[in-house]
């Protein structure tokens, strides 16, 4: 039967005391480490931990949630624990297509279009996209993943105006960002980054718990002299970080 969680210790070959789970933490890195777990590869699971290893629920949940916040592992919910790439990186300046993103990281893009719609503007999207309230905008909802891990909700309104053959388009091919920068080349970016808390329909299709942290980017983009999108990008902060250099 496992051990409570206040006797989860061990010594060390010092003879000092060290908590069960941070000896869990060093076995896992080190078969990481010796290319035993290669990235990507599934790792056990707590409840295998837990079976094959003889300590707590706590002991191993606390070992690979400390694993995840230190970037080691990816957990996907319903899916499991997987060896982590090194954490993904994407240029906050600038606006970028985040296919091109992951191609040049050597990994597969694959978009899943959640959402496809004419929807009127209600008086904070008609002021985000200057135009009129009541006036149709073009919605959309992707997400975008990286070897099959989601690592980032698309929200996108445009301005039918700009790009009148928006929804006509296959996202699953062409992203919004290739699109609308072949229609409507971007001449002005304004960008917003703070930290959030996802919503229950964004956990779901990021496949995170309700308590991880997400980096939202919140970007308007001009082409000429109207406003051709305005868009919320939500990425998971286990799995990714934003960059710039001056």
């Amino acid at each position: 039967m496992p051990q409570a969680e206040v006797e989860a210790v061990v010594k060390d070959a010092a003879g000092r005391e060290v908590p069960l789970y941070e000896r869990m933490k060093a076995q896992i890195k080190a078969r990481i480490e010796s290319g035993e777990w290669p990235v990507n590869s599934r790792i056990p699971s707590e409840n295998e931990l837990v079976d094959v290893l003889g300590v707590s629920r706590m002991t191993a949940n606390r070992a690979l949630r400390e694993l995840a916040n230190e970037g080691i592992i990816v957990r996907v919910q319903g899916r499991g624990s997987f060896v982590a790439p090194k954490k993904r990186s994407a240029k906050f300046m600038g606006v970028r297509n985040i296919a091109d993103e992951i191609a040049e990281r050597g990994a597969a893009h694959r978009a899943e279009l959640i959402l496809a719609q004419k929807e009127p503007c209600g008086p904070e999207l008609a002021e985000a996209l200057e135009i009129k309230v009541g006036k149709l905008s073009f919605h959309t909802i992707i997400v975008h993943h990286e070897d099959d891990v989601p690592i980032q909700i698309e929200d996108r309104f445009v301005n039918p105006d700009i790009a009148p053959d928006y929804l006509e388009q296959d996202f699953t091919v062409v992203t919004p960002n290739a699109f609308l920068t072949r229609v409507a080349p971007i001449i002005r970016t304004e960008q917003f980054i703070e930290s959030v808390l996802p919503q229950p329909w964004e956990c779901k299709l990021l496949a995170v718990a309700r308590s991880e942290p997400c980096l939202l980017v919140r970007r308007r983009t001009w082409s000429g002299n109207q406003v051709a999108s305005s868009v919320r990008l939500l990425y998971p902060g286990s799995r990714y970080r934003l960059q710039s250099s001056f």
